[in-house]
């Protein structure tokens, strides 16, 4: 007997009435209802959304990802007030934060309710909680009516997806197609995962960084900072419950080996079809320019964030054994690729 395919609900690039945009989200809003599993597109990456308050759902999302319990998940709600009665504190923090960068890539880690399941949070007192900016994905948590927890719609430490496509590759045949679904809103804009900052102590912790950088944070409370280690990662205890996702020592990682290259300019080697390149810039290095497998990406670190995912996808699908990564700016807008690149080339 041939297995059923994994329905795919495309949200068309057009303009939609509120009544016709329901009408497409109708069936994965009930699939969510329902403790189905449903690939959502946000501004950031595709995540794997279940009901966040049905613990059955999601166990299966870290079935689904064979991803293990340590590792916490995020709460998606399309509303402060939804997120507000998740948590047991809503210091004056995090409201600053909320009305400066929420509906936006930035993650809060508070206190939470009892109401939250331990598997979203690893057995720890706190959760992880956001509003997207994507519309799709707000409308969608809208119409399902409940918070959705909703990690990258991969398998663990596999490169996050940015379209539609990446999740079919890499998890669809994890999905079952009974009560799962993927929804294509094409692909996403900000490219890499958000910004996580604990609110657990007095000031500002960043977890995990994302597009809204420090300095940006900084603006709005002045004494916001890394937390300690996060980027000692020969220190990472793989063991222990983490605060937030993304601690993990090896992640985003394709299948082809990274290699952090200082400046690929210096690096004439022969064309090999098994190495991919990563290049800052097509005309500093013409030498690269006309490779098959060389993907070059912006000198802007938002547009270089866009594509960045997307360029690891495109290397592993051409078969490449290594990939060579011109390495980026050391200045605090690129520490965000900083850490993808790190950990995926652990």
């Amino acid at each position: 007997m041939t297995r059923a395919s994994l329905p795919i609900y495309t949200v068309p690039t057009v303009d939609l009435s509120a009544d016709q945009l329901a009408h497409i989200l109708q069936p994965a809003a009930e699939r969510l209802r329902a403790g189905g599993l449903v690939a959502i597109p946000t501004e950031t990456v595709y995540g794997l959304g279940a009901n966040a308050l049905d613990s059955t759902a999601v166990a299966r999302i870290f079935t689904t990802k064979g991803r293990p319990p340590q590792n916490p998940l995020i709460v998606h709600a399309a509303n402060i007030q939804t997120l507000q009665n998740l948590v047991a504190a809503w210091p004056e923090h995090a409201q600053q934060l909320a009305e400066n960068f929420w509906p936006g890539p930035l993650t809060l880690v508070l206190p939470k309710q009892p109401v939250v399941p331990s598997l979203i949070s690893a057995g720890l007192d706190s959760v992880a909680i956001r509003i997207p900016a994507h519309p799709i994905a707000r409308a969608l948590i809208e119409l399902a009516d409940v918070p959705v927890a909703a990690p990258s719609a991969n398998r663990y430490t596999h490169i996050s997806p940015t379209t539609a496509q990446h999740v079919q590759n890499d998890l669809g045949a994890y999905l079952d197609p009974a009560t799962d679904a993927i929804l294509d809103a094409g692909p996403t804009t900000v490219g890499i995962e958000s910004t996580i900052v604990s609110l657990l102590g007095p000031e500002p912790r960043i977890l995990r960084p994302g597009m809204i950088s420090r300095d940006d944070l900084r603006r709005v409370i002045p004494s916001t900072d890394y937390a300690a280690g996060i980027s000692d990662l020969d220190a990472i205890d793989e063991t222990t419950p983490k605060l937030s996702p993304g601690l993990s020592k090896k992640h985003y990682a394709p299948r082809a080996k990274v290699i952090i290259l200082p400046d690929t300019r210096h690096f004439y080697a022969p064309e090999n079809p098994r190495i991919g390149w990563i290049c800052l810039d097509s005309i500093a290095n013409a030498p690269h320019k006309n490779r098959p497998a060389t993907v070059f990406l912006s000198t802007n670190p938002h547009t270089y964030a866009e594509a960045f995912y997307s360029a690891l996808h495109q290397l592993d699908d051409l078969g490449c054994d290594s990939i060579l990564v011109e390495a980026p700016p050391r200045t605090d807008a690129w520490h965000a690729i900083w850490d993808r690149l790190n950990r995926a080339a652990s």
